[in-house]
């Protein structure tokens, strides 16, 4: 099968964070920290880690500070080093020196499938991974989740839909896939429902990474807004000639909600010498 390389990973950031506000009134989402880094610096290791060498982060103007953050910052790095702290030097200088990383704008709110429509230009034609900020998604005991659909993609050429199994009682929060033929971790997509409220067809759910084959673009181009008067990524990929969804391995973190991130910053936490003594034993006494 001739695949192109995945080369590009895009990570929408222009939304406005409403579930966090008021913090989200004067500091992006994505840049809310767990521990001491920000959300969205685990999304574009994710992709690093994953081959990818290009991140297209998609942003508004409200979270310029973003750019800021991704920047190289000499000044600050020779200001670390005078005062005995090479290694946060070199914090700051890895992190601005991860990957190409390219800015996108999104004026507009008008949904996913519109988000991920402005960076066309930017993609050009070829296949790329799309990685929501808000499901955190950690595989401590093998490839991360953006790496295992590149590589279910090599094997079948087709966009690949991240899913995993959830609670029947909670489908209704999620786009459910109408499954045909399984085979291992490989779901044929024979389509898909935006949150169902009842009846769902399955509880194969999307939770936040695509691996999206460029003719993805010529079926946002043609979709008409759906709920919300967005236009919706889902209905844009139920529209592929072919869609597979390959059921992931690793446990997601929702952190675009409140307890999502409280569990985050508690499990990431006890993972940590310098941290895990001491959050054990409080969270021992407050049990």
């Amino acid at each position: 099968m001739n695949t192109k390389k995945v080369r590009k990973a895009v990570i929408p950031a222009a939304g406005l964070g409403t579930r966090f506000l008021p913090a989200t009134k004067g500091i992006a989402k994505e840049m809310l920290p767990i521990i001491d880094k920000p959300t969205i610096l685990y999304q574009v290791e994710e992709a690093v880690n994953a081959g990818i060498e290009e991140v297209i982060i998609i942003i508004s103007k409200a979270k310029e500070e973003i750019i800021h953050f991704f920047e190289r910052d000499e000044r600050y790095e020779e200001y670390l080093i005078s005062k005995n702290h090479p290694e946060f030097a070199k914090i700051i200088k890895d992190i601005a020196t991860l990957a190409k990383i390219t800015f996108v704008y999104q004026d507009e709110q008008k949904g996913l499938g519109h988000a991920i429509l402005c960076t066309k230009q930017a993609v050009g034609n070829e296949p790329f991974m799309v990685i929501l900020g808000d499901d955190l998604i950690v595989n401590r005991s093998g490839d991360n989740a953006s790496k295992q659909l590149i590589d279910a993609y090599y094997k079948t050429g087709t966009s690949i839909l991240g899913v995993q199994t959830v609670d029947e009682k909670v489908t209704y929060k999620y786009g459910i896939v109408r499954p045909g033929e399984i085979n291992e971790r490989f779901i044929e997509v024979l389509g898909m429902v935006e949150k169902p409220k009842t009846n769902p067809p399955s509880r194969y759910a999307a939770l936040g990474r695509y691996l999206l084959t460029p003719d993805i673009f010529d079926k946002l181009e043609h979709t008409e807004p759906g709920a919300g008067g967005e236009i919706q990524l889902t209905d844009a990929l139920t529209k592929l000639d072919c869609l597979y969804a390959y059921d992931f391995v690793g446990e997601r973190y929702d952190i675009g909600d409140k307890f999502g991130y409280v569990r985050a910053v508690i499990d990431f936490s006890l993972e940590r010498e310098d941290l895990k003594e001491q959050v054990s034993e409080y969270v021992r006494k407050k049990s």
